[in-house]
């Protein structure tokens, strides 16, 4: 949008205020953007605007700031994963379903496009995107409008099943270092596009499935060029054991040895650490090496309850000092459910209501966030701030009666109040419509690819089983 915008006399902003390193209300503020930038945020603005927005029934929050989402393939499980785990793998499904599900390669582009209207339609405006490089994948980013960081993911092993208890691997190290060098080449190529939305992570996948020798190499060359850094780490009480059983250390204290922990690190989930009590370990270190260190985590709490796992907790990781972020690591692709899903499993885990409030859960998919990604122009909505904003429609029932914004539209109406998104000032999102992308025709062709990805099933599974045999419907079919 060109020129300079007046959203004028909105009901609320949640503005940022340096002085508190926090968000605080506004009521009846006025907020200026012009281009990219946030000119004004404040009661009554007496300056010049080409475009005025009637703010009255409205409350502007900053764009949410996702640090952990795989759009690429996550929706095609729609059905498939709720309810899939595996006992004996202490109770998550995460390895049988990536060996046995695989969405198709040419249909990933359209099933990205499904997740990133859902991201945008529930107010994400910054999107770290961890996928497999696919065809179409630079040219979806520009078109979708977001703020992205590409994290093309490269690891030297792949996981395989021979059975239903052993997680076993295949490696090839040659191979690991070409996908390295690639995911480099792809951020360098994205990290130069003229809209200046588009950057990078470095991304090696997982603790377990990387050499020590790549997972070293590629955090020194995440330092050296600025960039975020992220794996998978602690996910799972099979990963725990396979990092004791390899090296004789947690795989947090292992990272740390190993030199991977800092600020510009990014642990994807770190729920199982030391303490956990799934664990029963002894250590008890894990934690303040997370937060001495200047760490962040990505806390997608939606995925691990599924299968009865929970983050003990948010509100103890706060504490101890550490940049929590948010993520949506499954679907739906929604940050606001994320948020009300992480303050009320935290209360569930500490046995206590103050483990996690609104605004500790608002800054993590926010503020937090930003930090997380080494960025302090986002995530907030300030002077000198992207004008990335979100529009929530107090008129909404679900946000009614108007009290308290925030906890409305997190606790009660999540994406069904987003009426408006801006990202660096151009609209996205108008009147709850996708401007940029098609959203029933990637549904349409994301609906087709997953009906080609159960026919294939039988020929990937360890035991040669059907897809309905590893995950039946939830209600029987009459004949």
């Amino acid at each position: 949008m060109a020129g300079t915008t007046r959203i004028k006399g909105a009901d609320w902003i949640v503005a940022w205020d340096e002085s508190r390193g926090g968000h605080i209300y506004l009521q009846d503020a006025d907020l200026v953007f012009r281009d990219k930038e946030i000119l004004f945020v404040g009661p009554s603005y007496d300056g010049q605007a080409d475009v005025t927005v009637d703010g009255r029934g409205t409350c502007l929050i900053p764009g949410l700031v996702n640090i952990h989402s795989h759009p690429s393939h996550e929706l095609s499980y729609r059905g498939i994963r709720e309810e899939h785990g595996v006992p004996e793998h202490f109770m998550s499904g995460l390895y049988e379903r990536a060996c046995a599900f695989k969405a198709p390669a040419d249909a990933k582009a359209a099933i990205s496009e499904a997740a990133y209207c859902e991201l945008v339609l529930s107010g994400v405006t910054t999107l770290a995107d961890l996928s497999a490089p696919y065809e179409g994948w630079a040219e979806l980013m520009d078109k979708c409008g977001m703020r992205i960081f590409a994290a093309p993911g490269f690891a030297s092993r792949t996981w395989r099943l021979d059975n239903h208890h052993e997680l076993k691997f295949n490696e090839d190290i040659p191979k690991g270092r070409q996908l390295f060098d690639e995911a480099i080449a792809f951020i360098d190529q994205v990290s130069a596009h003229p809209s200046g939305r588009l950057s990078g992570i470095v991304f090696p996948g997982q603790i377990e499935t990387c050499t020590a020798d790549l997972l070293v190499d590629s955090i020194a060359l995440a330092r050296e060029r600025g960039l975020p850094w992220t794996t998978h780490i602690a996910q799972s009480v099979v990963e725990f054991n396979l990092i004791v059983q390899w090296t004789g250390k947690t795989p947090i204290q292992w990272a740390h040895e190993l030199g991977l922990l800092g600020p510009s690190s990014i642990l994807g989930h770190a729920i199982f650490i030391d303490e956990h009590s799934w664990l029963h370990w002894w250590s008890k270190k894990d934690l303040g090496l997370i937060a001495e260190t200047g760490s962040s985590v990505a806390h997608c709490p939606t995925p691990f309850s599924r299968y009865g796992q929970v983050l003990e907790d948010f509100g103890k990781y706060r504490a101890a000092g550490v940049n929590m972020g948010l993520g949506t690591d499954t679907f739906p692709q929604n940050l606001i459910e994320e948020m009300r899903t992480a303050a009320i499993l935290a209360r569930v885990s500490a046995h206590d209501i103050e483990a996690a409030s609104t605004a500790d859960v608002f800054h993590a998919a926010t503020a937090g966030g930003a930090k997380a990604l080494l960025r302090d122009d986002i995530g907030r909505l300030a002077v000198g701030a992207k004008a990335d904003i979100v529009v929530v429609d107090l008129s909404n029932p679900s946000m009614r009666p108007v009290r308290d914004p925030l906890r409305s539209l997190v606790y009660s109406a999540a994406d069904r109040a987003v009426r408006d998104v801006y990202i660096d000032g151009e609209m996205v999102v108008e009147n709850r419509r996708v401007l940029t992308m098609d959203q029933d025709a990637s549904l349409d062709v994301a609906r087709e690819a997953q009906i080609r990805m159960e026919a294939a099933v039988a020929g990937t599974d360890w035991a040669g089983r059907a897809a309905e045999e590893i995950v039946p419907l939830s209600l029987p079919v009459g004949r």
